[in-house]
This record gives C-alpha cells, structure tokens and sequence, in this order.
C-alpha cells in the first residue's frame, strides 16, 4: 500500500535517519571485529574417519587459495590468502603431511594420537563500508587443533560417579561383539580378591579395551587416554561389579576421581572450553560395512558427543571469561568412496543419527550442520552401462591395488538400516589410495569449501 509521505520524507531526512542507523550499525560491527579477530578451530573425528587428511587439505587449500568456489571471501575475489604462524606445543606436522599426500605415490598419512595445533593468518577484503574506510585488509588469525575423539568421548566422565561409570561400562562390554573379546578381562573379574593389584587390573582392562579400538573399530572406548600412544596404567582406571572387594572398589574409584581431575578436567579447561568452531568427522561407510552393533556403538558415539557440548553463540564476555562452541558441523567423510548419487543420502543418514541431540543444541542456540565431504578427492563418479541400465560407479585405485579400476560401490539407505538391510549383506564399500594433492589443482576435493564457509565465512566478511 502507498504511504503518503511526511515532511521528513520530502526532505530526506527519514534516508539520512536510515543512513545513520545503518553507519552505526557498521561502526558497532567493526568494533566487534576489532576484538574477534582469533578463531579456534577444533578437528576431531571417530576412528578411522579422516581427521588428519582434512586437516592437511583444509590448510593447504587456505595457503593455496584455489578451488574454493563456495567460500564466498573466494568466489567474491576478496580472499587475499594465508601464511603458517610459528605455534607453541606439539605442532601439527603439516609439512610432513603434504608430503606424504603429495608424493608420486602418494598415500594416507598415519593417525594423529595427541592433540596437536596450526596457526594461520588469514588475509582478505572487508566487506562494511567502514571496514573497506578505516581497515580495508581484514586479518583472521586461525588456530587449527586437532585431536582424537577418544578424547571427546571422556568428557561424559565429569558428570558420572564411579558406580555410574561401571555399570553402563560391563553392561556395554557384555554385549557383542565386545564379549567376544573379553575373555581375559572376563577371567580378571571372576579372580576378584582382596589381594588383586589395581595396576594389573588395569592393564588387562587395557588390552581388552585397545581389542575394541583396533581389532573391532568400536568407537565408544572410556577412558579414551588409556589406549593412546603412552598409556600408563598407573593412572588409569577399570570398571568394577558391585560385589568387588570394597577396599579394591575405593581404589579404583579415587584412580577415577584423580583420572578426571588430571587428565580430563585439564583438556576441558585448557582446550575445549576455549574452542570457538568444532567439526566432527565420521566414517559411516565403514559403521554400515562392519554390521548392525558397529552401526549402533557409532549412533551412540554421536549422541555422546553432541551432548558434551556447551551451547551458545559467543558473546564478547562470553569469549574472555567463558567461551562456548557457536558453530558445530558433522560431516560424513569419504564421500568419494560412493557415486555422486549417494552424496545425499549419506547426508541424510547421518542427520537421521544425530537427530535427537541435535534438537536438543538447536534449541539450546548451537549452530549445526551436516555435510557429506571428501577432503582430498580418490575418485571420480563415471556413468557404465549393464544389462542394459546405466549405473553410476566410481573410478580410482583400490587400496590394495596400483591399477585404476571402475565398481559400483553400492547405494547408501536413505533411511536407518533394517533388520533385513543388514541380512541383505548389501553393505560393502570399498576403500581407495589418495589422489596426489597438487597446488593450484582444481577437483581435488568434495565439498570442503562448504564447511570452512560453515566455520569461518562470517569471520572472513
């Protein structure tokens, strides 16, 4: 409907009212940049899911600058580039990293087992118009830390007990196929005395628990630093049944409190209650490949993690005294592992695992998204014909193999597996050897420039 216009709008002085409004909406913007110019970026994945791949790709494509259309700082011409900034601790071995995947034969780089960091500066045109007048170069400095998500998953021990500790513990390591490796740790138990050392108990606890991670690639694995590089069992802690000798059972219950006192509350204080941005890498195809209870113990990871995170967007207070994550993606690696076509619904099944808790940090203000990437590309999807249907397969290196080779790699449900899903056995994704990561190549990765403009593109403006 038309307005009939009032003396301010004659003389222009509703345009000015709206043009000061907007100059000090500018003007507010930029203060607050002024002061949140350091992002802390956290990496972490379940196993096997490509933590270290991503992290290498995500800043060789930062200091590359190439092949990011949807970065908007990017495809606007704005991004002005990145140079490496010397950190202090445990370096990301980067360097090294690039290599590896950069090599003529190139090949995965090995898992990282400890929380290591990168730090990078960042360069690129402001986009406010007080910006572009007073400081018309932006500068972001980008705090990568990547770490193991056996870590993540301790973080539930700082609201449990001990009692609570071991009874969803050995009611977990009853069922399969947990039980199916357990024997020796089943034998400990049974032989329960008032003589039975701690020490030993833990270290057999150990065993059984690094049976889970490696023989089994169960991800859910408590305490997580007790099947790390170094563990000590004179640190560490076991699960105990309710009849176990009283003076063993308050034993292990203060080597759980000192455990989460010097060990988990540390990493919590020092690094994750300081983490602006997090993504969380997650293996589905290997989850569906490896059957219904591996599918399950993954489900349950998710939900664990999701609920470990403090939700809310940051204030300025909230980033000195007590910073909260604001942004946090999912992402469903190896996307290249199945055809184009399956992308999707590899996005969708992984949305229809985090549901419920992703409600729940929706609600309490937490920004999520879920996305189905690949950080350094293995294959490209290639159209072939079968008995007359035209099926959308993939075309790179197996594994194990040196010769490049086209399968179909099978379809990815679109919803959560079924009974007869599994019994089907149509769950089989093979796995492929990297593609050479070469600068200033394009196709080199799935998606990647979607999530850093998920994490950073606001802080890139």
């Amino acid at each position: 409907m038309n307005r009939t216009p009032g003396y301010g709008d004659w003389f222009g002085l509703n345009r000015i009212g709206d043009f000061v409004q907007d100059l000090g909406n500018e003007v507010a913007e930029f203060g607050d940049r002024l002061v949140d110019r350091h992002v802390r970026l956290a990496v972490t994945g379940l196993r096997r899911s490509g933590k270290t791949v991503f992290t290498t790709a995500l800043v060789h494509h930062l200091l590359d600058g190439h092949d990011l259309p949807f970065v908007a700082a990017v495809h606007e011409g704005r991004y002005q580039g990145a140079r490496l900034l010397p950190v202090g601790g445990t370096a990301f071995p980067f360097e090294r990293f690039r290599r590896v995947l950069g090599d003529d034969t190139p090949d995965w780089p090995a898992a990282t087992d400890t929380l290591t960091t990168l730090k990078l500066e960042l360069r690129f045109q402001a986009t406010g118009f007080v910006q572009r007048w007073v400081a018309p170069t932006g500068s972001l400095i980008l705090e990568v830390i990547d770490y193991p998500g056996e870590w993540l998953l301790d973080l539930p021990l700082l609201g449990m007990d001990y009692g609570r500790f071991s009874a969803e513990s050995m009611a977990r390591d009853e069922r399969q196929p947990r039980a199916g490796i357990a024997g020796e740790w089943r034998a400990a138990l049974q032989g329960l005395n008032d003589a039975s050392d701690p020490v030993t108990l833990v270290e057999v606890y150990r065993r059984y628990l690094a049976g889970v991670q490696h023989d089994l690639a169960l991800s859910i694995v408590q305490p997580g630093r007790l099947v790390t590089a170094d563990p000590d069992p004179k640190t560490g802690f076991a699960p105990l049944p309710p009849d176990a000798p009283e003076a063993l059972r308050q034993a292990m219950e203060k080597r759980f409190e000192r455990y989460k006192r010097r060990v988990v509350e540390p990493f919590y204080k020092n690094h994750f209650s300081r983490f602006d941005r997090q993504i969380v890498l997650v293996d589905l195809l290997h989850a569906l490949n490896a059957g219904p209870a591996h599918f399950s113990d993954c489900q349950e990871a998710l939900a664990t993690i999701l609920e470990s995170f403090r939700y809310g967007a940051n204030s300025l207070a909230a980033r000195l005294f007590q910073p909260n994550i604001e942004k946090l993606l999912f992402a469903a690696s190896k996307a290249d592992h199945v055809a184009a076509n399956q992308h999707a619904n590899l996005k969708q099944l992984l949305e229809l695992m985090i549901a419920p808790a992703r409600r729940k940090a929706r609600f309490a203000g937490l920004t999520t998204d879920v996305l189905a990437l690949a950080a350094l590309r293995s294959t490209d999807t290639v159209r072939t014909e079968h008995h007359g249907q035209q099926l959308s397969c993939v075309r790179g290196r197996l594994k194990d193999e040196d010769r490049e080779t086209v399968l179909f790699p099978g379809e990815i449900p679109s919803d959560l597996p079924e009974d007869e899903d599994w019994r089907s056995g149509r769950f089989q994704f093979r796995e492929f050897r990297p593609r050479r990561l070469v600068p200033g190549q394009k196709g080199q990765h799935l998606r990647l420039d979607q999530a850093i403009e998920f994490l950073l593109g606001d802080k890139l403006a």
